[in-house]
C-alpha cells in the first residue's frame, strides 16, 4: 500500500496574538492533506478481438469478413462461457488507394473491411484461452486488453476513508506539535482520486506435455485506486 502525505498550515491573524488572554483569542486554523491508494486485484478483464479482410470488391470483403467473425464469435462464446459479455466494438469498410505522382486522381485498389468484438470476462483466468481460441478462429485483429473492477466504487471509499484517516491524524500531530488543541473540524473535501491499472504481461508460446501448444498467460497484477483529502480544522492554545 502506498500514500501520499502533504501538510500544509495555516493560521488566522489570531494566532499571532497568542498572547493575549484566551478568552479574546478567535480560534486559528490548521489545513492538512492527506492522500491514500488501496491495491484490490481486479475482478474483470476486457479485451478486444477481431478480423481484418481485404478483397477487389467490398461485396466481397464483406462476405469474407462476415463468415470469417462468426466463426471466431462461436469460438469466442465457448472458450469465454455463458457469463461472458460480446459486444461490437467497430466496424468498417473503407477504400484502399493507391496514389501517383503524375497528378492524376488516387486510383481504388480494393476495400478492407474490420470488425472488432469487445469481450468482457469476470472470469480472469479464461483469458488467455479466449485470446487462443480467437486465433485459432481466424482472428487478427487484438488489442486494448484492461483490467477493471466489477465495484469500483467500494475501493474509492475505502481509499477515501483511510486517507481521511490520515488528514485527522495528521492534523492532531502538527497540533500537538504547536501545542495547539483542536476544538472542532471546519471543512472537508476530497481532493482527487483515479484507478490506475498495470500494463497486462503477455507470454508467447509455452511448452506442454512435450508439444508446443499455442498458450497466452495474461498476469494481471493489482490495480491502484487512490483518494485525497483537504482537512481544516480549528485550533486554540493549550
Amino acid at each position: 500500500m502506498k500514500h501520499l502525505l502533504i501538510l500544509a498550515l495555516a493560521f488566522t491573524p489570531a494566532l499571532a496574538q497568542a498572547a493575549a488572554p484566551r478568552a479574546l483569542c478567535a480560534p486559528a486554523t490548521l489545513q492538512v492533506s492527506a492522500g491514500a491508494t488501496v491495491d484490490p486485484a481486479p475482478d474483470r478483464v476486457y479485451i478486444e478481438v477481431g478480423v481484418r479482410t481485404e478483397a477487389p470488391q467490398p461485396k466481397v470483403a464483406a462476405a469474407d469478413n462476415a463468415a470469417r467473425i462468426a466463426t471466431m464469435l462461436a469460438a469466442v462464446r465457448k472458450a469465454a462461457g455463458p457469463a461472458a459479455e460480446l459486444t461490437t466494438a467497430d466496424y468498417s469498410l473503407a477504400p484502399q488507394y493507391q496514389y501517383s505522382n503524375t497528378g492524376k486522381p488516387p486510383a481504388i485498389t480494393g476495400y478492407v473491411v474490420t470488425n472488432l468484438v469487445r469481450v468482457r470476462l469476470d472470469h480472469l483466468k479464461r483469458i488467455g484461452s479466449v485470446i487462443d481460441a480467437a486465433n485459432a478462429a481466424g482472428a487478427n485483429m487484438q488489442q486494448n486488453l484492461r483490467f477493471a473492477l466489477r465495484h469500483p466504487e467500494a475501493a474509492r471509499v475505502r481509499a477515501l476513508a483511510l486517507a481521511a484517516r490520515r488528514a485527522r491524524a495528521a492534523a492532531g500531530a502538527l497540533a500537538a506539535a504547536l501545542d495547539l488543541r483542536i476544538v472542532r473540524i471546519l471543512a472537508v473535501r476530497q481532493t482527487g482520486g483515479a484507478v490506475r491499472a498495470p500494463s497486462p504481461m503477455m507470454f508467447g508460446p509455452v511448452l506442454r506435455a512435450q508439444r508446443m501448444v499455442p498458450a497466452t498467460p495474461i498476469e494481471s497484477g493489482s490495480l491502484q485506486v487512490s483518494a485525497g483529502v483537504s482537512m481544516t480544522v480549528a485550533v486554540v492554545p493549550r
